[in-house]
């Protein structure tokens, strides 16, 4: 099923430049509308691939299809055409004006020459340029900034299924650089393209990527969302490539699943006060959760001080149990329940899935255990 959605298929490729291999076999799948980071260190072949998927270079053996169609039977000029391509030095042709090398394509093509200029207009727009101010300019007239914004312009202009970008923010400051960043994410969830981006920067990758592919001297290490690769390295040296503390660069990835308390201590709400007290002392709790006998879904909860409160243990807990409870989802981020914490001052946390049963339980110990790791972490990689 993966390769019927499989719009980029690389199949046991392999590169050698005279005496080096660069690329040694390597195989995976790229699904329509995925945005793939390719990173790795120098020489580690990301730049290769990417060129291989326009045939600016060819496989040495194996193969590349597109929409199941060998790329090596294709006329090279058409399948370029089909796709944008945006390099870390823009390739802008600097004789001619912005809206010169934008329109260059679509002219080529002979496109109707009005709708070519209304696309100009949009695709300025798009990435966030004032047409009347810059398609007359030439581009040693803009800055670094403003010229890979006329590049990405550029890439979009036949409205392509396949765009690749090779480090095209590279050399750009760090300001620009992430306002460039959060402009594609933003394109990309409107435009939905098929993306291909080599970096070299780790953060870059888990910022953008649907999936990332990590690669080591011409082999994929790890090919995998950047959740999966930040919790589950493959390797050692995915571990060390990617860095054992940066998880805390990125807290939406650390997930209630991943912190709560796997088995809190319940009870039914029949039990009465007497037992819930006993079974809070010998299990050193100060509340419990009350579930249902064999479904396990959440009721509520009772803390020691509802109970102590009360005159007659004798009665069932389900007489002053708390229902009316904050929850948390095992999905939700540890951002979205430390924003719980700190705005409606709780300890305890339950955790329930879609089906109302109890799962776990965040409290304010596990955060602080959590947290904690983040600085002892911090403290390892300085010493």
């Amino acid at each position: 099923m993966e390769e019927l959605l499989a719009l980029i298929k690389f199949e046991n490729v392999t590169k050698k430049f005279k005496d080096q291999t660069v690329l040694k076999g390597i195989s995976f799948n790229i699904e329509k509308g995925q945005l793939v980071v390719i990173i790795g260190t120098s020489g580690s072949g990301k730049t290769t691939s990417l060129k291989m998927i326009n045939r600016l270079i060819n496989p040495t053996s194996g193969k590349i299809y597109i929409n199941g169609e060998d790329i090596a039977t294709k006329d090279v000029i058409k399948l370029r055409r089909k796709m944008g391509y945006v390099i870390q030095q823009t390739g802008l042709f600097p004789h001619m004006t912005i809206r010169e090398n934008i329109e260059i394509i679509p002219k080529v093509e002979k496109k109707n020459e009005d709708e070519i200029k209304k696309r100009t207009y949009e695709l300025m727009e798009m990435v966030g340029l004032d047409a009347e101010e810059f398609l007359e300019r030439y581009p040693t007239e803009l800055s670094g900034g403003q010229l890979q914004r006329v590049g990405v312009a550029r890439a979009f202009a036949t409205d392509p299924e396949i765009i690749l970008m090779d480090e095209p923010f590279s050399a750009l400051d760090p300001i620009t650089r992430v306002g460039l960043q959060d402009e594609l994410i933003n394109l990309q969830s409107q435009l939905k393209k098929t993306i291909v981006f080599v970096t070299h920067d780790m953060d870059e990758a888990i910022k953008i990527a649907d999936v990332i592919c990590i690669m080591s001297e011409g082999r994929i290490l790890q090919y995998d969302t950047p959740e999966n690769i930040l919790k589950n390295p493959s390797t050692d040296f995915v571990s060390e490539f990617v860095g054992k503390n940066r998880i805390w660069t990125s807290p939406e990835f650390i997930k209630v699943k991943d912190i709560m308390i796997d088995n809190p201590v319940t009870t039914q709400s029949t039990m009465p006060l007497l037992k819930c007290m006993e079974k809070m002392r010998s299990s050193k709790v100060d509340s419990l959760m009350i579930v249902e006998n064999r479904t396990r879904k959440f009721l509520g909860l009772v803390r020691a001080k509802q109970i102590q409160s009360k005159a007659d243990w004798s009665v069932a807990v389900s007489n002053i149990m708390t229902t009316d409870i904050l929850s948390a989802k095992p999905e939700d981020t540890i951002v979205d329940v430390l924003k719980v914490v700190d705005e409606n001052n709780v300890s305890n946390i339950p955790v329930i899935d879609s089906n109302g049963v109890l799962v776990g339980l965040i409290t304010k110990s596990s955060l602080v255990t959590t947290l904690s790791q983040q600085y002892l972490g911090s403290e390892e990689v300085t010493q």
